[in-house]
C-alpha cells in the first residue's frame, strides 16, 4: 500500500508538472516537432532578345523526395498495432513505390528500394529538376494505390518546387546569355553577371505535419517568394544565329583556331549580334571544352593590327595634320628603334596620298604621318577612343587591354600607329571604330535594352556614356579614307551600298614563348558610307590558310552586312563614292 501510494504521488506530481507548471513549454516542444519548414524558391527572371524572343526562361519542376519511414508503413500510425489489411499494404508498398519511380524517372528499381530502406529517415531526395507533368503522373499512380482502385493509396512521395532553367535557342548567343549550375546559380555570361537580380528572393512555408502529411487546420504560415527581374537584350537572336553560322564557316575556311564577330548599331551603340566560334550549348555546357564556354569577344586581348590605322588617321585629321589627299613619299623601309619597319608588300619608293596609305595599308606611310603628332597626345586619343579600359558593356570577364602611356618610346609610337604594341578586346575595337562611323562621337556599347521587376516595374538602367573624340570633319575625312579601301577592289563592295572598311593583319603575341607566333586577321566594315548605320567587325585568330584580313575576314563582314542592312531597313546608297586619289606623280 505504501509503495502504491508513493507511485501515485509521483504520478500526480508529474501530471501537475506536465499539465500545469510546464504545460506551455511542453506544448511548444511538441508543436515544434510537428512543424516543418520548406523553402519556396523564387522564379528566376527571363532573358529575351530585342524582339521578345526567349533566350533563357524558367519552367516549373519539382524536387521529388520520399519519406522512407512512411513508405515502409504506408502511412500507418506506428503508435497503434496495424491491422492485417494494413500490414499487407505496408509489405507491398516499397516495391510498388519503387516501380512507380522507375516508370516515371527511370533508373534501377534496386536504387529506389535502397533509398526506401534508409533507417531512421523521414526525408530523402530522389531526383531534382523533375518536370511538373512527370511529378503529376507520379502522384496519379500513387493515388491508385493497393489494388489499383484508389481506395487504399500509397503514401510517402512528395514534391517541392525546383524550377528548370531552359534555353530554347540552345547555342545562339550562348556566350552572352551563359548558363546556370546545378544549384540554379548563374555560372557564366549574363546569367552570372545579373545573378542576384535574376534570382529574386526565396520565400518559405511553415506548416504542421503528421504521419499522414500536412495537418489541414494546423499552422500554415507562408512568406511568398519575390521573383527575379527579367531582362531584354539589344541582341537580335536571328541575326546572331546568322552571324554565328557565317563566322563558323570562315573560321573553317581560314583554318583559324577561333573567331569573333560583333555587329553594332552605329548611332546607338547597341550590339545587334555577338558571335564566338567555337561556341557551346547553354543547355549542355559540359559538352563543350572549358575554353569555349566563355566570351572571347570581351575576355581575349590581342593586338589589332592595321584596323587601328583608322584611329591613328582620325587623330591626325582632328589635329589638322592629315587630309585624304595629304601626300606621303613612302620609302621601301623606315628605321624604327634598333631595326627597320617594312610594309606587307615589297615596293620601292612610292608616292601615296593618306587615302592611299590606308587603302594599301602602308605601315611606313602611317609611321611617317604619325611622327608629326606628340606622343602624349596620341596616348590621350587612344584613351578617348575607349582603349585601355573596360567598355562597360556589362559582360563578365572583360579585359581592359593595354595601351602605352604618354612616355612611350619612339619605336612604340611607331608600332602603335599601325596596331602593334597595344592590345584590345573586340568590343573595345568595334566601339572605337564606331566613333569614326558616328561622326566622331563615342557611344558606349550596350547589350541590355531594358529590365523589369516581377510586377512589371521598369528597372532604371545606366545611361550609356557618350563623348566627342574627334571632330565631325575629321571623322568624315577618315571615312573617306576607309571607303578608298573598298574602292581598291570591286570584289570588296556590297551591291547597292557604299561601304567603308579596314583590314587588320597583326602578329600574334604568344605568352607561352613570350614571342610573336602566328597572326590575327580582321576586318571592320560600316555601311552605308555616306551615313553609316551598321558596323560589323570580324576577327580570326591564328589562321593557317593565309593571314590577310582583307582575304579572310572581309568576306565574312560583307556576308553579315548584306543580311543586316535590309533586315534593319537601311536604304541602298543613292550617291556614288568620292573619287579620291591614292597616288600622286
Amino acid at each position: 500500500m505504501l509503495s502504491l501510494a508513493l507511485l501515485l504521488s509521483v504520478a500526480v506530481v508529474r501530471a501537475v508538472q506536465l499539465q500545469g507548471i510546464d504545460s506551455q513549454a511542453f506544448a511548444a516542444e511538441a508543436a515544434a516537432k510537428m512543424q516543418s519548414t520548406r523553402d519556396l524558391p523564387a522564379t528566376r527572371g527571363s532573358i529575351t532578345d530585342r524582339n521578345g524572343v526567349v533566350m533563357a526562361a524558367t519552367e516549373p519542376a519539382m524536387i521529388v523526395s520520399i519519406d522512407p519511414d512512411m513508405i515502409r508503413t504506408n502511412g500507418a500510425d506506428k503508435r497503434y498495432p496495424m491491422s492485417e489489411k494494413k500490414q499487407e499494404e505496408a509489405a507491398a508498398a516499397p516495391d510498388a513505390v519503387a516501380e512507380i519511380l522507375v516508370k516515371h524517372l527511370g533508373g534501377r528499381k534496386s536504387t529506389y528500394l535502397d533509398l526506401i530502406d534508409t533507417p531512421d529517415s523521414r526525408y530523402e531526395v530522389v531526383e531534382r529538376k523533375v518536370p511538373a507533368a512527370v511529378y503529376t503522373a507520379i502522384k496519379d499512380d500513387m493515388a491508385l494505390g493497393f489494388g489499383g482502385d484508389g481506395r487504399r493509396p500509397w503514401y510517402g512521395v512528395f514534391g517541392d518546387p525546383d524550377p528548370i532553367r531552359v534555353y530554347p535557342n540552345r547555342s545562339v548567343a550562348s556566350s552572352v546569355v551563359g548558363f546556370v549550375n546545378h544549384e540554379g546559380k548563374g555560372a557564366a555570361g549574363l546569367e552570372y553577371a545579373l545573378d542576384a537580380d535574376l534570382d529574386g528572393t526565396p520565400g518559405s512555408m511553415v506548416y504542421d505535419w503528421s504521419t499522414y502529411g500536412r495537418i489541414p487546420l494546423g499552422t500554415n504560415i507562408m512568406t511568398p517568394a519575390v521573383d527575379g527581374a527579367s531582362y531584354q537584350l539589344t541582341l537580335d537572336s536571328d541575326l546572331t544565329w546568322m552571324a554565328e553560322q557565317i563566322l563558323a564557316e570562315h573560321v573553317k575556311r581560314a583554318g583559324a583556331a577561333t573567331g569573333k564577330a560583333v555587329v553594332m548599331n552605329v548611332k546607338t551603340g547597341e550590339i545587334l549580334a555577338l558571335a564566338n566560334s567555337p561556341g557551346f550549348d547553354s543547355a549542355n555546357p559540359s559538352d563543350a571544352d572549358a575554353e569555349d564556354r566563355g566570351n572571347r569577344v570581351v575576355t581575349e586581348a590581342y593586338e589589332p593590327g592595321s584596323v587601328e590605322k583608322v584611329l591613328t588617321m582620325a587623330a591626325l585629321a582632328d589635329q589638322g595634320l592629315v587630309t585624304p589627299t595629304t601626300k606621303v613619299q613612302v620609302p621601301p623601309r623606315i628605321a624604327s628603334g634598333a631595326g627597320y619597319v617594312r610594309d606587307s608588300f615589297d615596293h620601292g619608293t612610292i608616292n601615296l596620298t593618306a587615302s592611299g596609305v590606308v587603302a594599301q595599308s602602308s605601315n611606313i606611310g602611317t609611321i611617317m604621318l604619325t611622327r608629326q603628332m606628340d606622343k602624349a597626345l596620341l596616348a590621350d586619343y587612344l584613351g578617348d577612343f575607349g582603349l585601355g579600359a573596360k567598355s562597360g558593356v556589362g559582360l563578365p570577364g572583360e579585359t581592359t587591354g593595354s595601351i602605352p602611356g604618354a612616355d612611350m618610346a619612339d619605336y612604340t609610337r611607331d608600332q602603335v600607329s599601325f596596331g602593334q604594341g597595344l592590345s584590345v578586346n573586340a568590343i573595345q575595337m568595334a566601339a572605337a571604330i564606331n566613333t569614326v562611323a558616328n561622326g566622331g562621337t563615342y557611344v558606349q556599347p550596350t547589350i541590355i535594352k531594358s529590365a523589369t521587376t516581377a510586377d512589371g516595374t521598369a528597372v532604371e538602367l545606366p545611361t550609356p556614356a557618350t563623348r566627342r573624340v574627334v571632330s565631325e570633319e575629321a571623322a568624315d575625312a577618315t571615312l573617306t579614307m576607309m571607303e578608298a579601301v573598298i574602292g581598291l577592289n570591286e570584289s570588296r563592295a556590297i551591291p547597292g551600298y557604299r561601304t567603308a572598311g579596314k583590314s587588320g593583319t597583326a602578329q600574334r603575341y604568344d605568352p607561352s614563348c613570350k614571342c610573336y607566333n602566328g597572326f590575327t586577321a580582321s576586318f571592320v566594315g560600316v555601311a552605308p558610307a555616306e551615313d553609316p548605320q551598321i558596323l560589323v567587325y570580324v576577327v580570326l585568330d591564328q589562321p593557317t590558310n593565309g593571314n590577310l584580313g582583307s582575304r579572310l575576314a572581309l568576306p565574312a563582314v560583307n556576308e553579315i552586312l548584306s543580311l543586316a542592312l535590309p533586315r534593319y531597313n537601311v536604304a541602298p546608297s543613292t550617291t556614288p563614292a568620292p573619287e579620291t586619289p591614292l597616288t600622286f606623280d
